[in-house]
């Protein structure tokens, strides 16, 4: 089995230590998702020295609540935004190379109930192969009635006339999220998560730097950074207030908000539900939303809605309506319709749409899906939105904005777009697809050195054993039994009552490998969390 040079070991006291040291960085990253963790990785690969916090753990927020899917953006050519389906079909197939174990091909089939929709779809879906070019997966394909059934055998027969298949990809989001922040570390990056960034110091009027806050032990550190980005997904506006009122002189107006939340929820069911291994995609329901059935580790993922949100909890629930919506119109194409009890898990995300400043209205559907990077007068560098799919282009346009105002020099540009992330292996090294039962593939050629760990041979449940835990603790900045069974497996997502019932077992492993509080009793309780469904 192929194997690499050993790990970075994540150990907490080490980290904590290094981000003591006094010392000068060039960039200070706020935000451990996916656009705080592609900027650290890119800034690290150019040389520069970085450090990162994340107030929870990587991947808590929206990076890991995403519906799976790297994609071009079907919808997005229907609304004739050629140019981020260029840029987001490009993106697809970099991260599909540079992370074969956790992001793969998949295929998605379009059901026609009505004599025009093969023909309708099917055109939009040529010219999103024309787009694509070199970078296409696969050719869209028309298809029979039979043809449809046997790509989506759980499909809803009565009425069907063909269909439509396409390509796009998958991805493993948390792990994901988990494999850049290492890679990142293996360019010499700081990266430390439970640790909040409270506030920002100034030099001359402009940003100098970070005080940060252990969460875990509520100690304060000072950061030292030429330049501060600002990557807290629907969260960044927090840090622009306190930019802006400590540059008001107290007069000027509070910073308004840029994010406008939408709330997007999943739900998962037993992949008896759609049979295949082709994903079911219906691009307008009866009230014109996107649903997909995607199959994802061995489960089905159902959804997903675009609501509104005004608050920001960090585990947002979601409402009566959305599942009410996501049940129903499964049920229209879907021949066994899954129904509350059926239900394995619920998890919601905020997803952080640009509100443009001169818009009050609450409509997310119209906003724009494009990421956006502004300068504040201080220095501080805030990026969101955008999505998953292009946040190795989201972290170039970063550090390109950093050198315009001279935050940063100017560096080589595309140092990521061949960078194989830490698992990757060798190109042509055999991979398992994510739709199957999770398992050793996530971890591509680290799996002999998980093998290798106490405990391989005991198996927690299917997916997990004691090894993974440790491996987890060891390698991949793990300390809560959520950072385990949320985010370095994803068994809560996946089936939250079985994740529920390994808290004790987990815990006990994390202690023995941290000597930190595993925190079993919360994790219960969020297990039920995502198990409540509003009646």
């Amino acid at each position: 089995m192929p194997t690499q040079k050993q790990p970075l070991l994540t150990d907490r006291a080490e980290l904590i230590s290094r981000l003591a040291e006094t010392c000068q960085y060039d960039i200070a990253i706020v935000g451990g998702g996916a656009t705080g963790l592609g900027v650290a990785l890119d800034a690290a690969a150019r040389g520069f020295s970085v450090v990162l916090v994340e107030s929870h753990d990587f991947a808590k927020g929206t990076s890991s609540r995403a519906t799976k899917l790297v994609h071009g953006g079907v919808r997005y050519l229907a609304q004739g935004n050629i140019a981020l389906v260029r840029e987001a079909l490009r993106e697809r197939t970099t991260l599909l190379n540079n992370a074969p174990h956790l992001a793969q091909p998949l295929p998605f089939v379009m059901p026609s109930y009505k004599w025009w929709e093969t023909p309708f779809y099917g055109v939009g879906l040529k010219m999103y192969d024309v787009l694509a070019g070199k970078a296409g997966l696969g050719s869209t394909e028309f298809l029979s009635r039979d043809e449809t059934l046997a790509l989506l055998p759980m499909a809803q027969s009565q009425g069907l006339k063909g269909g439509v298949k396409y390509w796009d990809g998958q991805f493993n989001d948390a792990r994901l999220a988990l494999a850049l922040a290492r890679t990142a570390a293996s360019h010499g990056a700081l990266l430390v998560n439970y640790c909040r960034a409270a506030d920002l110091f100034y030099e001359d009027g402009k940003i100098a730097g970070l005080i940060c806050e252990d969460t875990l032990t509520g100690q304060p550190y000072r950061i030292n950074s030429r330049c501060v980005v600002n990557a807290a997904g629907v969260w960044v506006d927090e840090l622009r207030q306190k930019d802006g009122a400590a540059n008001s002189g107290g007069g000027r107006r509070p910073v308004k908000p840029m994010v406008a939340p939408s709330q997007g929820v999943h739900i998962v069911v037993d992949r008896a539900f759609l049979g295949g291994d082709a994903a079911l995609m219906v691009p307008k329901t009866a009230d014109g939303r996107v649903l997909f059935a995607v199959p994802w580790l061995g489960k089905v993922i159902l959804g997903t809605t675009d609501t509104p949100r005004h608050d920001l909890a960090r585990e947002p629930m979601p409402f009566k309506e959305e599942l009410d919506f996501i049940l129903n119109e499964s049920a229209r194409y879907l021949r066994r319709a899954p129904v509350r009890a059926d239900v394995k898990s619920v998890w919601v995300g905020l997803r952080p749409l640009v509100k443009p400043q001169d818009d009050e209205g609450d409509n997310t559907k119209g906003l724009s899906r494009e990421h956006t990077v502004l300068v504040s007068r201080s220095g501080l560098v805030t990026v969101t939105g955008g999505k998953w799919t292009t946040y190795r282009a989201m972290a170039e346009d970063v550090l390109t904005r950093c050198a315009e105002k001279s935050l940063l020099e100017k560096r080589e540009e595309g140092v990521t777009v061949h960078l194989k992330l830490i698992g990757a292996g060798p190109t042509g090294m055999k991979t398992v697809s994510i739709c199957q039962p999770p398992g050793l593939h996530s971890y591509g050629d680290e799996q002999a050195l998980v093998m290798s760990l106490p405990g391989a041979d005991e198996v927690l449940c299917e997916g997990l054993t004691a090894a993974m835990v440790r491996f987890a603790a060891r390698y991949e900045y793990a300390i809560k039994v959520e950072d385990v069974l949320a985010r370095r497996s994803r068994l809560l997502f996946l089936d939250a009552r079985r994740a529920g019932a390994l808290a004790q077992q987990v815990g006990k492993i994390l202690l023995q490998e941290t000597g930190l509080d595993p925190e079993i009793e919360a994790f219960t309780e969020l297990a039920q969390h995502y198990l409540c469904l509003p009646e």
